[in-house]
């Protein structure tokens, strides 16, 4: 029997969806009280803590214990964590507020605010500028921080509804424009706009953005089922492997070489390199509806998913006819293991 995980969550799950190929199943789950919004997800490794998007905070979990160990408040519509353990710097985006919450990651101080353009959504931070880039969802643009200082030093103009951005650790930054089906290549250094490659002949809505960072790959997501893998030097399109519906975050985990996409429909798709060097699905794992989002732990191979009981009595949202209503205090994460 494996070992339990997250020590105060609960009992170990079936394993359900178990494939031969890759073997992931789920491990356990707790639910959390409070806001079922939520955003994207983030591990920061040194501390084994988990931070959680919760719409108006920042909920911190120490995934050995399983516990709340710290929140980050007045982080209005917030999106993403950046997080930069080297600096001891975190970086919130706070859509509502135009802005972004600079936080000292060992003791999650809030130290300040730093303003961006519209309705910063992603963030990523890139090592070897040592800047954080806040992805603008309302205009288009990428604010450039410098994590040291924690002033703004650039804007970098690209257009489009942007999602999930990624870093080679080289200089190069990558961003999903959703709107347009592109893939867009920046210099951390210059903040010049390198490239844009067009996804769109295969890809609509490109949301969920990994990087294999050794071999200079990038895996995309989009709204059509479908996981892209392209090479980062050149934006050709090396494969198109078909996932799981409504996709919005992927993860690459370099030492099993398989890349994730997280779901809506309620699946993970586990995509991994064959002997004739091209990429296939090999596992859909069963999760739970709205399990959309996830953080990859690099040192066990856990997945950490978020999502919420949907509540079918609730009447629509006239101005989101299309967003499910979530039950409260049901805001719940779901652990995945190999």
């Amino acid at each position: 029997m494996k070992r339990m995980l997250m020590g105060g969550w609960l009992a170990l799950l079936p394993a359900l969806g178990m494939a031969a190929d890759t073997g992931y199943h789920l491990t356990a789950r707790q639910v959390l009280p409070g806001n079922v919004q939520w955003d994207y997800v983030s591990y920061e490794a040194q501390s084994h803590r988990l931070f959680l998007t919760r719409g108006d905070h920042v909920d911190v979990v120490d995934t050995q214990t399983g516990k709340v160990v710290g929140s980050i408040p007045g982080t209005h519509g917030v999106h993403g964590v950046a997080l930069a353990p080297e600096l001891d710097r975190a970086f919130v985006t706070a859509g509502k507020d135009d802005a972004v919450t600079i936080v000292e990651l060992s003791t999650l101080k809030v130290l300040g605010t730093v303003p961006t353009e519209q309705k910063p959504d992603a963030i990523v931070y890139d090592p070897a500028s040592k800047r954080a880039f806040a992805a603008n969802g309302g205009s288009g643009s990428l604010t450039a921080i410098d994590a040291v200082s924690g002033k703004v030093v650039g804007t970098v103009a690209i257009g489009g509804k942007l999602e999930f951005a990624a870093v080679d650790g080289k200089g190069g930054l990558f961003v999903n424009v959703e709107d347009k089906g592109q893939l867009a290549a920046v210099d951390t250094q210059s903040l010049q706009l390198k490239a844009r490659y067009d996804l769109s002949s295969v890809c609509e809505e490109p949301g969920g953005l990994a990087i294999d960072r050794a071999d200079g790959r990038l895996f995309s997501t989009c709204s059509n089922q479908k996981m892209l893998v392209i090479d980062g030097a050149s934006g050709k399109i090396l494969d198109v492997v078909g996932i799981g519906k409504g996709s919005d975050a992927a993860v690459y985990d370099a030492d099993r070489k398989l890349a994730f996409s997280s779901n809506g429909e309620g699946n993970l798709s586990v995509v991994g390199q064959g002997s004739n060097g091209h990429y296939s699905l090999q596992q859909s794992l069963p999760t739970a509806r709205g399990a959309r989002t996830m953080a990859l732990n690099p040192q066990t191979h856990e997945i950490y998913l978020v999502t919420a009981d949907i509540d079918t009595a609730a009447a629509p949202d006239p101005q989101h006819p299309g967003r499910p209503h979530y039950k409260p205090d049901s805001f719940t994460v779901i652990t995945v293991a190999p």
